[in-house]
Formats: structure tokens, sequence, C-alpha cells
């Protein structure tokens, strides 16, 4: 698990296909691995990675055909830039959300605009992915904690504030630009628990919609 608060940036030192996935060295300046084990995850770019070989100032981890279908890795270069995060433990504190590191899928950067000193964008989602956007809601995006401020159908709004964009790879960012998917996590399971079927095939949850709003759990607050 991680917090979605970038602690270093890196960079793809080197890749290395192995009969169809790749196995890439990543090197992280500004990270300290003192107290990294073989075995420890780290977030790079939002996507969890298992460290395999620790130098000091680097990591090598296996990446596999699924995670380079279903996120960014697949672009990775020589020299692109990531950003980096060990995995919590119970004395870090939380100052992001809960991330898994397991992307959900890959957003596009559609809009950007200044805001006084931050700056606002605006990005597009799968539309398998959008009803798990909420605005004031979290996201990660590659690897980032940030907070949701407007949601519209597929699309959904950020504020980049100055601390951020200095440092983290989002600085980069243009329009066009396609970048890792985390929802937020509590989503994932609410979906399941509430529409989905059993896994020993029985009937779904009885708790739906309808049951929440009559214990007052109505949209909008409790009913009187």
């Amino acid at each position: 698990m991680f917090t979605g608060l970038v602690q270093a940036m890196g960079k793809i030192k080197s890749i290395q296909d192995q009969g169809g996935d790749k196995r890439i060295v990543i090197e992280t300046t500004g990270l300290d691995l003192k107290q990294a084990k073989l075995g420890d995850s780290i977030a790079v770019s939002g996507v969890c990675l298992t460290a395999i070989e620790i130098r000091a100032s680097e990591f090598t981890a296996d990446v596999s055909n699924e995670t380079l279908d279903l996120t960014t890795a697949g672009d990775w270069q020589i020299g692109s830039p990531v950003n980096l995060e060990k995995s919590l433990t119970l004395s870090t504190p939380l100052g992001g959300h809960l991330v898994s590191g397991h992307v959900d899928g890959i957003a596009e950067i559609v809009a950007i605009a200044p805001d006084a000193r931050s700056t606002r964008l605006r990005l597009q989602v799968p539309q398998k992915l959008a009803h798990y956007i909420a605005a004031k809601g979290s996201v990660c995006l590659d690897g980032v904690s940030l907070t949701v401020n407007k949601v519209e159908g597929a699309e959904f709004e950020i504020n980049l504030v100055p601390h951020t964009l200095q440092v983290t790879t989002l600085k980069a960012w243009q329009v066009g630009t396609k970048v890792n998917l985390e929802v937020d996590l509590v989503a994932r399971y609410l979906e399941r628990l509430l529409l989905g079927q059993r896994a020993d095939g029985g009937e779904k949850s009885s708790i739906d919609l309808a049951f929440l709003q009559r214990n007052g759990f109505a949209p909008g607050g409790s009913e009187e």
C-alpha cells in the first residue's frame, strides 16, 4: 500500500526484453533505499513493482505483460522520468489516501489552464471507469494523490499547486499526455458489494441504493 505522496523522482536507467515482458532498472536519486529489502514494493509512477535487485541508488524490477498492456509502463523509455514512493508502514503518516499501486486504466489530459499560481487540468478517462470518479473524491495519477474538483461525464478536473509541480513529474504534462489512473480503493469494493455476484455464485448482496435510503443514507444527506 502507498499514500500517493511522492518521495522522490527517478528515471528509467535500462530496459531489457525478457521473452515478451521486460526487466527494468530504475535510478532512484533522492529515494533512500538503505532499509529496502528484496521483494519490497515500490510505486513507480503509480505502478506497484517488486524490487528483485537493490543497489545504492537504483533497483531492478520485472514488468509483466499485464502491466505493460494496462499502464504507461509499456511506453517507458531509457531516461523517462518517474515518480517514486516506497510502500507505507504502520508508522507512516497517511497524508494522501490509500493507494494500492494497481492501475485501473489510462487517463488522457485534454486541457490545461493557469489558475492563479496553480494549474488546472481536465482529464478524460475510459467510460467504464467514469462512475468511480466523484467530485471532492480522490484519484491517483502517475502515483500522485489528487483531489477531484469537478466531474462531467467521462471527464474530470484537478488542480496542481506549485509544490506538486516542483516535486513530481507532473510539471512535464501536456495536452495529449497519457497517465496512470487508480480510482479510489473504497469505490471498487463498494461496487462489488452492492452490484456484484457473490464469489460462490449465490445471490448478490441485499444491500442496494434502496436499502441505504431506507436506513438514512439518502444521496445528499440523511433522511429526517
